[in-house]
Formats: C-alpha cells, structure tokens, sequence
C-alpha cells in the first residue's frame, strides 16, 4: 500500500489472481488495514458534510483473453473496485450509502510506458475519501 496524494493505493496483484476479481485472503487484510485508519479519520468529520469512499479500479493495457469471466478491462477494473466495496460493507462494517465503486480500466495509466513494469504500476486499486 503506499499514500499517492490523496489516495491509498493498491497493487492489484496485492489484492487478487490474475484476471479475477475476488479480493484474496492477504488483499482483505491490506484492505482492512487501510480501513482501520480510515475509521478514524471518518469519525472526525463534522456532520453534515457529505463524504464518500471513492473505490477505483484501474488495470494495464493488456487485453484480457478471449472467453474470460470479463468482456473487458473495464468490466475487470468495475468487477475489481465492486468487490473491494462489498468486503468494506459486509466484512468491515462501512455504510453502503457512503462508498462509490468506479472502474476505469487502462483509460488512466499512472505510467505510459510499454514495459511490464509500467503495465504492474497501471494495475490498482485506489481509495480516496472525497466529497459526493
């Protein structure tokens, strides 16, 4: 996990198989990790400001094989964000009216370069407590 700005940032490949979008065991404790913190932050908001937790799903370049579960890298990346919410909802307690699940696929690589380096770079989830 490493803080970008305003955003916790995940490895995809931290957090789920190759080309599947089921959180795996160690992703869920990265991601309840991360959760911890943000309760704390949370509870210090003032109320009546409307605040979510802004879920984005990116992948790499790559186009996914023929025949996959996903049509897509944008379907991979939504699939990917929706199931970082759902373990925030069902496993760690968050409120499902303030989580938002985006996918952008590879419309917005970190790193443009052609190298596998690059592509892994591209590959993550991104957390950022943001206003609606």
């Amino acid at each position: 996990v490493q803080i970008v700005g305003d955003r916790f940032v995940f490895s995809s490949e931290v957090l789920f198989a190759p080309g599947a979008a089921d959180l795996s065991r160690a992703g869920e404790l990265e991601i309840a990790k991360v959760a911890n913190i943000l309760r704390g932050v949370i509870d210090e908001i003032p109320e009546g400001i409307e605040w979510v937790l802004q879920v984005d799903g990116h992948t790499d370049d790559v186009p996914v094989i023929e025949g996959a579960r996903f049509a897509d890298n944008w379907a991979l990346s939504q699939a990917r964000a929706l199931s970082v919410v759902r373990y925030l909802t069902n496993f760690l307690g968050f409120p499902p009216e303030r989580l938002s699940a985006n996918g952008y696929g590879e419309y917005q690589p970190v790193n443009p370069a052609d190298t596998p380096e690059a592509r892994a770079q591209n590959r993550r989830i991104e957390l950022k407590l943001t206003t609606r």
